[in-house]
């Protein structure tokens, strides 16, 4: 796609020490036959932290007629031959580059966007490094590690005019219809939502093994406090199994920032606060679950859900499958929606994508704060406009962490 500078454009070269042949073939893909872009028009990108989720969604952007991927990151060697495998198998060709270290796919001219899926704690060092870098980012959820990484990206983002946002497709499907439904008015004020993501992560003991030869621990640890190697420390086991990255803080979230990103990230578009955070959080007392209140009297329960109680009676999401996508969100052929079609569309035109990074980072604060409150066991007072919290030292501490040697934002 044509740029500021429409010679950036060259899918037969690369940075640095990859280069990519020149077919023998110029297929008719490539001359724009079909209704396909030509390759001069369509956007060309790359894919960073290419594991299970992230090679789940490039095959998404793999079938867009207007997006050439020409380049994947991963400090897995099995995981980066495999999301290279993937292309090359997509195009029907060897010509995407694979780079251990992402950076070197950041310093290349000809890349226009980036989608990264990383563990959590890299999310937000490659989102802004990316958007440093000239190209526009899709983050895959939860967008980020701590409350003050997200305020970072947006103003990044926003600084370098970057089109950025955050992955949640949960938000656009059953989630999403009903949050549409609890604000359309047809139910009334929207009282209160309730959803329950799951749990917080823990602290890591595990002792130390030989690093193997297919990874580079240093790079995978990033900006995390340096620790020793062990397979369950970096696993992509699902959920708090103690297997996997989002069973440790020091990566991670937990469950409470993974379905967070879904079932929060819906709850604050049905109370039409999305771009806002709460005043109070409550741990869980005397029965009561994990409960947060905002400047409107509107509640946001850690129970059940997702779901809505409204004037005019509750909203769920099984009731609800068949209702109209939010608004805003565009229609695509056979009448599908996809946050990867909303975000290609917006990187064309530059309007601003129905996740931007700042209800994504708002979502992600909603996490992060609940994970807070469990961690001190005591009700917290936030101001959403600062991001700070009020007269709680020890908590406002927690609202950014130290980075680990060069990996600074």
């Amino acid at each position: 796609m044509k740029r500021t500078d429409p010679n950036r454009r060259s899918f037969i070269k690369t940075a640095g020490a990859a280069a990519v042949a020149l077919p023998n073939i110029i297929t008719s893909n490539a001359l724009g036959a079909n209704g396909v872009p030509p390759a001069s028009e369509r956007i060309v990108m790359a894919g960073l932290g290419m594991g299970g989720r992230g090679r789940g969604v490039l095959g998404e952007f793999l079938w867009s007629r207007e997006i050439q991927v020409v380049a994947v990151n991963d400090v897995k060697k099995g995981e980066l031959r495999a999301a290279q495998s993937q292309v090359n198998g997509r195009y029907g060709n060897s010509d995407c580059a694979a780079y251990e270290d992402y950076r070197e796919i950041l310093a290349r001219d000809d890349i226009d966007m980036v989608f990264c899926a990383p563990p959590d704690h890299w999310h937000a060092q490659m989102a802004i490094d990316a958007c440093k870098a000239g190209k526009d980012v899709m983050c895959e959820k939860p967008l980020t590690l701590t409350i003050g990484e997200g305020r970072k990206i947006v103003e990044t983002a926003r600084r370098y005019g970057r089109i950025a946002a955050g992955g949640s497709q949960r938000v656009l499907q059953d989630y999403g219809k009903a949050a549409c439904a609890a604000n359309s008015g047809r139910f009334g004020k929207v009282l209160s939502a309730n959803a329950s993501p799951g749990g917080p992560p823990w602290p890591c003991y595990l002792p130390g093994q030989p690093v193997p030869d297919d990874i580079n621990w240093d790079l995978w640890l990033g900006p995390a406090p340096w620790a020793p190697y062990h397979p369950y420390r970096c696993g992509r086991a699902y959920g708090l199994s103690g297997k996997g990255f989002r069973t440790w803080e020091d990566y991670s979230g937990g469950l409470m920032t993974d379905w967070g990103g879904h079932k929060f990230g819906a709850a604050l578009h049905g109370l039409q606060l999305d771009h806002t955070g709460p005043t109070e959080i409550h741990p869980p007392k005397d029965g009561k679950p994990l409960t947060y209140v905002f400047k409107t009297g509107q509640t946001l329960k850690v129970q059940g859900g997702p779901n809505y109680v409204c004037e005019g009676g509750d909203v769920t999401t099984g009731s609800m499958r068949q209702l109209k996508v939010p608004e805003g969100l565009r229609w695509y052929s056979g009448g599908a929606t996809s946050l990867v079609g909303d975000f290609i569309h917006c990187v064309k035109t530059r309007e601003t994508p129905f996740r931007d990074v700042e209800w994504s980072h708002r979502t992600a604060t909603i996490c992060h704060l609940g994970n807070i409150a469990l961690k001190l066991n005591r009700s917290l007072k936030w101001d959403p406009d600062n991001e700070d919290f009020i007269g709680d030292t020890e908590a406002s501490r927690m609202v950014d962490r130290p980075r680990r040697g060069p990996w600074q934002i």
